[in-house]
């Protein structure tokens, strides 16, 4: 079945209008009157639709029946990743909008090669959520995951520091694997953080910073991971722990 997410409310508690690109997207389709496809709300809710007419502009549909989104995990899972260089996060976003992610967000460190300027990043945040929102489309997800910028590495820290369980991922850490905590706490929690690091990883000193903040380090193994495989195995080491693939 064809997937769409709306914008905005529903015109009424039977009929549902959907504008722009994805109206174009039916007409692409070939989606015809009496058809049905599913247009999730971006909350989490599914409304499985009639489709009533499409011009190419917007097109109408009706409300047959609405249920919970059957994909979204128990848990919600916060990407925390430093700017990882050229066009890397796309490839992170996607990945991890498709696992199951409740947000993905980018922030500076130490060693991170690249730090992009406020001028770009307003056209990183956009392309950023086209992204998450084909991948979301594409995996069947309930909700498009929020991306951005965190301008900070202390305030990605504090951020990621509020969750019921936040993970900082680092290399030299040798006895407490990223499992441990994950089968132990990770299905009473709500909410669960994962800080990865850039090309070369964290500096000791960011690494004592996240952990006065009450964040626990974790090893990902005794391979070296790139910086876009990290948040990706990360998270699927989440989900799994937590029962939520």
């Amino acid at each position: 079945m064809h997937r769409f997410f709306m914008t905005g409310e529903p015109l009424n508690k039977d009929k549902i209008i959907i504008k722009g690109q994805d109206a174009a997207h039916i007409r692409v389709l070939r989606i015809r009157p009496e058809e049905t496809v599913a247009v999730c709300d971006g909350k989490g809710l599914d409304h499985i639709c009639r489709l009533i007419r499409a011009d190419g502009r917007e097109a109408e549909l009706e409300i047959i029946k609405t249920e919970p989104s059957s994909a979204e995990p128990s848990v919600d899972c916060i990407i925390y990743a430093a700017f990882p260089k050229a066009d890397k996060a796309e490839s992170i976003i996607q990945k991890c909008v498709e696992l199951g992610a409740a947000a993905i967000y980018f922030f500076p460190s130490e060693r991170c090669v690249s730090r992009p300027d406020q001028s770009s990043v307003k056209k990183k945040e956009e392309r950023w959520h086209k992204i998450s929102e084909e991948a979301a489309k594409q995996s069947g997800r309930g909700v498009i995951p929020k991306t951005g910028v965190i301008d900070s590495f202390e305030k990605a820290v504090k951020q990621a520091a509020d969750a019921d369980l936040p993970l900082f991922l680092y290399e030299k850490e040798t006895e407490l694997s990223i499992a441990s905590p994950l089968f132990e706490k990770g299905t009473s929690c709500k909410t669960v953080s994962v800080m990865t690091g850039a090309e070369g990883g964290f500096e000791p000193f960011e690494a004592d910073q996240a952990k006065q903040a009450g964040m626990l380090l974790v090893s990902m193994g005794k391979r070296i991971l790139r910086c876009e495989t990290a948040p990706v195995a990360a998270l699927s080491a989440v989900m799994l722990c937590t029962e939520s693939f």
